[in-house]
């Protein structure tokens, strides 16, 4: 990170940031596409079940991992401080904390996992993937959480090409595990959706260990002794990052616990219905990682420039990421839009399910245009490290106006399952709208300060 004082060098270095955290954010939800694409060429049970199982995880992985995203601006901050002693100490405060969230999840899982499949109307053979998929991907919670929160601590110092590099590193060693433990190949048995939970796990305990070693070993990262010098909980660091954390993850699971609300109404409906819903969901998944490499890229910047006390700075880098969101996403629209049939294509080989993920990635298109403003906004949010309105327009937009509009459309109207991609994007659009008039507000009051 460095300062910059022009508008062009501020683009650059943004685009020197997002870049590689774009890169790093499409090869993570790649993981999560091969595992739905490959189990669902195994069967569209198997699909099916990849499908709810991942629909379970996602909020509960987003929401915790947005609480290990708070060490960003925390870090940043503190490096437009030059104040890289407490950095050391946040970043290992940091690092106990996903521990003890994911040591946290394992246990409620085992717990509540089961009843909360039982409940479902869902065949018995989807229930079964889903269920052993998500038991196989729990046994690299720990890592991943780990892995997060170093990761987060290597891009608050703008190194996020590093980040790039691990993920790039692991995503071809996951399709070769996928496709040994789905397909069965080299003496293992066939296991489809489930194999797919066993390779994901594992890739997960690879990019811990490298992330560690590269922190351990390899400049800058090595100057802050993450690891040499360990100390005991301590309380004010956790409620520090849990009181920004904390309202961040909350509102990224309301976020994404709505697609997975969404899913599940959906059980009503045909198997062919989920499939090609998910198959829908998981693109709309990957091109709203565009979106939020922004937002997370605008945090890193902004928190920097803030921590300088370099207000105007920080104001001209928020313009400029809400420009360069909305102009990408238009642009990835047009293309998914002109090739929508060979992307349903991707995921199934069944006319009906090709011919419905079609229609739904439609309403994809539309909802990450809304998203192209809303993800930056939240970005821009928490460099200010003001996040409690987005939590609260994160539980307002989706659960009181998104889903009650999506679910009356769905059910009472001959819209059908489509009418709950317009409830979203219809409490996705009052949820911006409001974050802009939040950003706004924010703006004035560093103004008088200036």
């Amino acid at each position: 990170m460095y300062p910059t004082t022009t508008k062009k060098d501020k683009l650059l270095l943004l685009l020197k940031i997002l870049g590689p955290i774009l890169v790093t954010q499409i090869c993570m939800s790649l993981m999560n596409f091969f595992d739905t694409v490959m189990s669902g060429r195994v069967g569209t049970v198997d699909l099916a079940g990849v499908a709810i199982g991942s629909s379970l995880w996602l909020p509960i992985f987003t929401g915790n991992n947005g609480i290990l995203l708070a060490i960003t601006p925390i870090v940043s901050h503190l490096l437009g401080e030059k104040d890289s002693l407490r950095i050391s100490k946040k970043v290992l405060q940091a690092i106990y904390i996903s521990i003890t969230l994911a040591i946290l999840i394992i246990l409620i899982g085992a717990v509540l996992l089961h009843p909360i499949l039982q409940a479902m109307d869902l065949e018995a053979s989807v229930r079964r993937i889903a269920y052993y998929y998500l038991v196989a991907l729990g046994t690299g919670i720990v890592p991943l959480f780990v892995f997060n929160t170093l990761r987060s601590f290597i891009d608050a110092l703008g190194q996020t090409r590093v980040s790039m590099f691990i993920i790039i590193l692991s995503l071809p060693i996951n399709l070769v595990l996928n496709y040994l433990f789905i397909f069965g190949k080299l003496g293992i048995p066939t296991l489809g959706g489930i194999g797919a939970g066993i390779a994901t796990a594992l890739t997960y305990w690879l990019v811990a260990l490298i992330a560690i070693g590269i922190v351990m070993k390899v400049h800058p990262f090595n100057t802050y002794k993450i690891f040499s010098k360990w100390k005991t909980f301590n309380k004010s660091d956790w409620i520090e990052q849990l009181k920004i954390g904390v309202p961040i993850g909350f509102a990224i699971f309301f976020e994404t616990s709505i697609f997975s609300a969404v899913t599940i109404l959906l059980s009503v409906f045909s198997t062919i219905t989920i499939a090609a819903h998910q198959a829908a969901m998981n693109a709309y998944s990957l091109l709203y990682m565009i979106p939020l490499s922004v937002g997370m890229a605008l945090t890193i910047v902004i928190s920097y420039e803030l921590g300088a006390k370099r207000f105007d700075d920080a104001k001209q880098y928020a313009h400029i990421g809400i420009s360069l969101g909305g102009l990408i996403a238009v642009f990835v629209g047009v293309i998914l839009w002109l090739f929508s049939d060979s992307v349903a294509k991707l995921y199934n080989s069944n006319p009906e399910v090709i011919n419905l993920t079609t229609k739904f990635l439609l309403f994809a298109i539309i909802l990450q245009l809304a998203d192209a403003f809303g993800a930056p906004l939240q970005g821009i949010l928490r460099g200010y490290k003001d996040v409690n309105v987005t939590l609260i327009m994160a539980l307002i937009s989706f659960w009181v106006i998104g889903l009650p509009t999506g679910f009356v459309l769905a059910n009472y109207t001959a819209l059908g399952p489509f009418g709950y991609w317009i409830g979203l994007i219809f409490g996705l659009s009052v949820g911006t709208t409001t974050l802009f008039f939040r950003y706004y507000y924010i703006q004035k009051q560093y103004q008088k300060r200036a």
